[in-house]
């Protein structure tokens, strides 16, 4: 699975991407953030407030309900404003 964090995630987390493979029992996107802040504090840091974050799975905005496969593509983000 390809995680890519952008703006201030990017920050905390210290990555832009990376290529991982979840344990079991992880099948949605929630699963997945809750899992990712055990890796440690950056990552705790990056999702405390999930409120402030979206997600998209292969390129489509989804919410924390919708499941994540081996080889896809998840990214998070903050919110973004446009003028």
């Amino acid at each position: 699975m390809k995680l890519l964090y952008f703006a201030w995630l990017k920050t905390r987390t210290g990555r832009a991407e990376e290529e991982l493979s979840p344990p079991d029992g992880v099948a949605t996107v929630g699963a997945l953030v809750d899992w990712l802040k055990t890796r440690g504090p950056g990552y705790q840091a990056a999702f405390a407030e999930m409120r402030a974050i979206r997600a998209a799975v292969n390129q489509e905005y989804v919410g924390l309900d919708h499941p994540v496969r081996p080889g896809d593509e998840v990214a998070f983000f903050p919110p973004m404003t446009g003028g």
